[in-house]
């Protein structure tokens, strides 16, 4: 994908009653890396869903190089790790991928073996993903969420269940989607590893953005 400039305007979103985003003002830019910290239940999922369009807002709006996104609608060029990634249990990893390939036609086969040799998985390996252990889950999601290079990436907790080499592998992935050019957006809560990979740094409580900071001006 291209530059894309990503903004959300006093974007608030109320959840049978309760605001979980709270006149969020957000401008994201292509080739930086953001991260977004805070509790659980501080919004950063939230703030992730509304940014791939998976939900509307109640007041404000979520605009792609300047244009309000319609509901229903998503952002054309996304690529997203959120919650635990739904794949079909009794096929392999690779299946799994090519069939999610299949839906944008923009990749090849080649292209999706390389995204699962890139985050440590092997794509001839005839297991299904119902044996593979958590980490190797974790792993088969990252490589789903980067395969296409999209312009916007959004990962919650991508990190989470990986081991030490794991953790390096995706930081030097989500690096180098940053140098293709894309928007980074990566909500933990505590991790080292990731907080040296970020151009800006964001802080959310009770959906409220409370800081914001450039860690290494």
């Amino acid at each position: 994908g291209g530059a894309m400039l990503v903004e959300l305007r006093d974007y608030t979103k109320i959840i049978q009653g309760v605001t979980v985003l709270d006149k969020v003002s957000l401008t994201l830019e292509s080739g930086k890396i953001y991260g977004v910290k805070g509790k659980n239940g501080s919004g950063k999922t939230m703030l992730l869903r509304a940014l791939a369009g998976l939900i509307y807002p109640t007041a404000g709006s979520l605009l792609i190089d300047r244009t309000p996104l319609e509901k229903g609608h998503f952002p054309p060029s996304v690529g997203v790790l959120i919650e635990t990634p739904s794949f079909v249990p009794n096929r392999t990893g690779l299946s799994n991928l090519l069939e999610i390939s299949e839906i944008k036609g923009l990749i090849s086969d080649q292209t999706v073996a390389r995204a699962l040799q890139a985050v440590g998985l092997d794509p001839k390996d005839p297991r299904p993903v119902r044996k593979y252990s958590l980490g190797m889950r974790q792993r088969l999601g990252i490589a789903c969420a980067v395969m296409e290079r999209p312009s916007l990436l959004l990962l919650d907790e991508p990190v989470n269940a990986l081991d030490p080499a794991g953790i390096e592998m995706a930081c030097q992935l989500f690096d180098g989607a940053r140098r293709h050019g894309a928007i980074v957006v990566i909500a933990c809560h505590d991790s080292e590893e990731l907080e040296g990979l970020f151009d800006e740094r964001i802080d959310l409580s009770d959906g409220r953005i409370v800081g914001r900071r450039c860690p290494h001006e």
